[in-house]
């Protein structure tokens, strides 16, 4: 059997070792250091029968998003094709490169195991006499390959320069590194496609492609260049590889993996651990997250989006404002194709450890001789009492149900903590979740119900609670359904605003929606429900200026107005006050819409 072997393929084999070795090297000390809770979720998932949903869905996963890239296409067609076209194209390269060496070596020399790694990647070069019917259809094959993914890469140099046209606004700044990777990886098949052209013209062994360009070459200046041209390509595949694992392209590696650990239960802690940098490494800076910030559209901030947080967090380079300015929408996040968890990442980032005292809560006392069995604890959050017509008509709702309550937070004023964990005050969220717990605990409540997103996030995610949580649009829903909550249909019109935490943060769309179709008309909203417009007064932002927050509620409050509803209706009361000033028309909660049409 031939060497195989020719100096020229030593920057591509140097490129590989060392791409698989820090490769390894990485994903060892990343794993090492998950935290004592991400290992366990990890060990009580991957022992037991849980282990094979977590596979199927795992597997799902990678060959949706890493390969076809679905949850890109959602945001655009032609931008899915163009990282569909490199990744599925690349992979099925590899894949077929390899069936095609295994096939050659078997039918010539009965010995298809033993054979250099390389063989695959420079073929054409080193076998030129495979004329077969079976060869020709190989070459064929590898040549429609090769013209899929040279049509993404002319998709991504269009996109450098002109990003509508793939359907984004805005193209990632990238950093000079990124942007010389980029023009490597760019240049690898072009060159690909000439050496091989070169070739098929010397030994005609190409596809319809390669041996059709390979005809108009002159066979002279064939032999001269042949060497030189297949020399270049292991060069630029080799600085490629070497460079890959401290580059953005390592998410093609690192989203398998990523997607590996969240199957398995794994989710961000409150400080880093080895999964933080698992995401971090997993965003390939594509961009998507920009086109949804409210504050690039709305205000033009250009640098503080999610991909510029990551990017420099990964880099180990503190970036007040990418930390800082967020309204903590969830937009980003929603938008993300790979699924990090970005608003954990960033209130890592705000951690202000330094100053967190000890018992920072002592008015705070137990309830001693009082609980609450049979009743519903009923938490309004501190938004809600600053805007009591939504206390008083929840209270009207649970009188109205025949339901006992009682109201945690009304003599107390007891926040949740969410606002505190969102700015970074760790210890003293975590103190609050504490206090409240043991109030929970003491009361013997039923379950817990609560009229703000912010608290409603806090309790399902933050506490590890005892009893059911509910938010009001939720429990609402319920009585109707059980026939507990008559309510008069009215011809009101009403155009629902979907809440930040409530729908990107919780996932509760239907909910809402089914109270007010049971007492008004809802209106058609252009941008709703995860596509929904923050109302600009999130408490996850202390950077921006009023005038600012007010600008990007113009705008959502445009989005809910277009179709001129009789009433603005939302299910938050920070959403409330923000439109309530922006607003000559009605704006209310839906426990104030539903308390108003109760049949008595």
């Amino acid at each position: 059997m031939p060497s195989f072997y020719h100096p020229f393929v030593v920057p591509f084999v140097i490129g590989t070792i060392a791409l698989f070795s820090i490769t390894a090297i990485k994903f060892y000390r990343w794993i090492t250091k998950l935290d004592k809770k991400q290992q366990k979720v990890i060990r009580k998932t991957f022992f037991t029968m849980k282990v094979f949903p977590a596979l199927w869905k795992m597997l799902k996963e990678l060959f949706n998003d890493v390969l076809l890239h679905v949850k890109v296409s959602r945001h655009g067609r032609l931008l899915g094709y163009m990282h569909r076209s490199i990744a599925l194209g690349w992979f099925l390269l590899i894949i077929v490169g390899t069936l095609g060496v295994a096939s050659y070596l078997d039918w010539l020399y009965l010995n298809a195991a033993h054979h250099p790694f390389w063989l695959g990647v420079f073929f054409n070069y080193f076998i030129r006499d495979y004329h077969t019917p079976v060869g020709k259809a190989y070459a064929d094959i590898m040549d429609l390959l090769l013209l899929y993914i040279l049509s993404g890469i002319l998709l991504a140099v269009i996109k450098s320069v002109h990003s509508r046209i793939v359907g984004m606004k805005k193209p990632t700044r990238l950093r000079l590194f990124d942007v010389t990777l980029r023009y490597s990886l760019w240049l690898i098949f072009p060159l690909r496609l000439i050496a091989e052209s070169v070739t098929a013209a010397i030994a005609q062994n190409g596809g319809f492609v390669t041996q059709s360009l390979g005809g108009l070459i002159n066979i002279d200046f064939a032999k001269a260049a042949e060497l030189p041209l297949w020399t270049s390509y292991s060069i630029a595949l080799g600085i490629f590889l070497m460079l890959f694992p401290f580059s953005r392209y390592m998410h093609i590696f690192t989203e398998p993996l990523l997607i590996v650990l969240r199957s398995l239960g794994v989710r961000e802690s409150e400080v880093h651990t080895g999964y933080t940098r698992v995401e971090l490494s997993a965003c390939s800076r594509c961009g998507i997250c920009i086109d949804g910030c409210p504050l690039d559209s709305e205000l033009g901030i250009k640098n503080v989006q999610a991909v510029y947080l990551l990017r420099d967090v990964r880099n180990g380079v503190f970036h007040r404002k990418a930390t800082e300015n967020c309204l903590m929408c969830n937009k980003c996040e929603t938008d993300c194709p790979v699924g990090i968890e970005i608003s954990a990442i960033r209130r890592q980032e705000r951690d202000k450890g330094k100053l967190n005292t000890e018992d920072n809560y002592p008015f705070i006392e137990p309830l001693k001789s009082f609980n609450a069995i049979g009743r519903v604890a009923y938490f309004g959050g501190c938004m809600s009492h600053l805007t009591p017509g939504i206390t008083e008509s929840m209270k009207k709702i649970f009188e109205s149900v025949g339901q006992k309550y009682w109201t945690m937070d009304e003599d107390r004023t007891i926040c949740c903590g969410r606002p505190l964990q969102q700015q970074g005050f760790h210890s003293q969220a975590a103190e609050l979740r504490k206090k409240n717990t043991e109030l929970l605990q003491e009361s013997h409540a039923q379950f817990l119900v609560t009229s703000c997103p912010i608290c409603y996030q806090s309790f399902k995610k933050e506490y590890d609670l005892p009893v059911k949580v509910l938010h009001h649009s939720e429990y609402i829903a319920m009585a109707i359904k059980n026939g507990k909550l008559r309510l008069n249909k009215s011809e009101t019109r009403v155009a629902y605003h979907d809440p930040c935490e409530l729908g990107r943060g919780s996932g509760i769309y239907d909910e809402p929606r089914e109270v007010l179709e049971a007492v008004s008309l809802l209106v058609a909203v252009d941008k709703e429900r995860k596509d929904s417009v923050c109302c600009g007064y999130n408490l996850g932002n202390t950077v921006l200026t009023l005038e600012q927050q007010m600008k990007v509620r113009d705008t959502a409050r445009n989005n809910l107005t277009k179709n001129n509803p009789d009433i603005i209706a939302t299910a938050c009361p920070l959403c409330k006050k923000a439109f309530q000033h922006s607003s000559s028309g009605q704006v209310k909660d839906i426990a104030e819409i539903v308390a108003e049409n109760i049949i008595v």
